[in-house]
């Protein structure tokens, strides 16, 4: 949300929480800055209206009341928009303290650390220091890629992004045009489950691989949102985590350590290289062409002929 919007926002809902008797939109435009610079009458009104219906679909609850005279007056009485008492327990208060540790090391620390000072105030168990709780415990986020925080607020906010992305197998980046679902980590790299608009399909990007800036486009998104996004099941599945098959792959001594901490059996075999049994499910093709030269598909024969594939592929790009 703009600046110049999200204060103008705020100043409504001040004027008319502040309020003890309706306002008229005359009264609310002389009493708002914004709305004097709106121009002719007709900016005015459809700018408020869009306000109005704004702070509404945030939760205000504005009541239209007609005065004396016939005008229509606004206010939003303290009472119809009071939130309920905060009730932490213990338990509660050290798992809001653990979470928020989590984000200290991150660009979120700042959010975190007065989102818990206002819990305090609103009534945290004293008896429980969240920071104190579970002390021997240090739970990290690492976050490096400068992505994370534009394709956060996108998800937040539901705004369409555009970004370059470069796939393993691929040399040179895309640009992906992406309704963005939601962010998580696994297994120490992040990554974004969205709707790819080029592709009219759900896609999962690893964020190291997105390059360059994320750029905000305008417009609603045109695929429903699922109630649940299942990323790390989507990653591990391309990762081959759901095996049901078994490949067998020549490997150069002392490379692809990856590939030897999941293989069922190794045995080396001479001149340099190891051969490995690495059950598999969707997705290995993909990983197995990261290793570049380090790596000969022995079997299944689909599947080498997938990494030639992409090898091929790589060296026409």
């Amino acid at each position: 949300m703009a600046i110049a919007k999200a204060e103008r926002l705020m100043n409504l809902a001040l004027c008319l929480l502040g309020t003890r008797r309706p306002l008229s939109k005359r009264e609310l435009r002389e009493s708002i800055e914004a709305y004097l610079e709106a121009g002719s009458d007709d900016s005015f009104n459809r700018m408020f209206e869009r306000d109005k219906d704004d702070l509404r679909e945030l939760g205000l609850v504005i009541e239209t009341v007609e005065n004396l005279d016939g005008d229509v007056g606004y206010l939003a009485r303290r009472d119809s928009n009071r939130l309920p008492p905060i009730t932490i327990d213990a338990e509660e208060a050290a798992a809001l303290g653990l979470a928020a540790k989590v984000w200290q090391q991150a660009r979120l620390a700042g959010a975190a650390s007065g989102a818990l000072q206002k819990l305090r105030a609103a009534g945290l168990p004293e008896q429980v220091d969240p920071y104190e709780a579970h002390s021997a415990l240090e739970p990290r986020i690492p976050v490096h890629e400068a992505s994370f925080e534009p394709l956060m607020l996108a998800c937040r906010d539901r705004r369409p992004v555009a970004f370059d992305y470069r796939k393993a197998t691929a040399a040179r980046p895309e640009q992906r045009h992406v309704e963005p679902w939601a962010l998580e980590c696994w297994r120490g790299h992040w990554y974004l489950a969205g709707w790819d608009r080029d592709r009219g399909a759900e896609r999962v990007f690893r964020l190291s691989r997105i390059t360059g800036k994320v750029r905000s486009r305008a417009g609603k998104f045109t695929a429903d949102v699922p109630d649940v996004v299942t990323v790390r099941e989507t990653v591990a599945s391309w990762a081959g985590e759901s095996a049901d098959r078994s490949a067998l792959i020549r490997l150069r001594a002392g490379a692809g350590y990856p590939l030897r901490a999941k293989a069922a059996h190794m045995r080396e075999v001479g001149e340099g290289w190891d051969e490995l049994e690495i059950p598999y499910g969707h997705g290995l093709d993909a990983w197995l062409v990261e290793f570049g030269p380090d790596v000969v598909v022995l079997e299944p024969a689909e599947l080498r002929a997938d990494v030639v594939d992409r090898l091929r592929a790589v060296a026409k790009g």
